[in-house]
């Protein structure tokens, strides 16, 4: 069977397209970390954050519809913006929508293994911990509570979480702490 090598054009080509996917890498990655930074911003009571991590992460969970944790922060994010609102319709729509996205992120999470999520913590980890922070600081008619310490405890004892990266072990350490 002949070999055909590349031709010049098809090598250009091929790195043209090859950086061209790196560099969505990158550009993917740089959203997520600022969308991180405007949700961690919003969780530390920045009201103008919340609407502003709500659209990130809705934009984000649109592109990769099947990535548990830009899901999970999407759902995280939405039950916050139940907190910016004073028509009482509008925070049960928000809480609900934002639970529903949670519970498909775990869902998905499930299927996720030991892959690594955005930030480089296992996806199933951060999934974890991202819903069960969101069910621990709603009210307590949502009855979400049990469900959070369980997920909690879940990611505290998972295998993977000795090899999670040290500032993700610290926050899971503190919100169990707090608990």
């Amino acid at each position: 069977m002949p070999h055909h090598p590349l031709t010049r054009r098809q090598w250009l080509a091929a790195a043209a397209l090859l950086a061209a996917s790196l560099g969505a890498s990158a550009q993917a990655a740089d959203s997520f970390a600022s969308a991180q930074q405007t949700f961690a911003r919003a969780q530390q009571g920045d009201t103008a954050a919340v609407d502003a991590a709500a659209a990130q992460f809705a934009r984000l969970s649109a592109a990769a519809p099947a990535d548990p944790v830009l899901l999970a922060y999407a759902g995280a994010s939405e039950a916050m913006r139940a907190t910016t609102t004073w028509m009482p319709w509008r925070k049960m729509r928000h809480a609900e929508d934002g639970l529903a996205r949670l519970d498909k992120a775990l869902s998905l999470a499930t299927g996720a293994g030991s892959a690594p999520g955005p930030s480089g913590v296992a996806a199933v980890l951060e999934t974890r911990f991202v819903a069960a922070s969101t069910f621990l600081a709603l009210p307590s008619m949502f009855n979400r509570q049990e469900r959070g310490r369980a997920l909690l405890a879940q990611v505290q004892t998972d295998p993977l979480f000795a090899s999670a990266p040290a500032g993700f072990r610290q926050s899971v350490q503190q919100r169990a702490g707090a608990q």
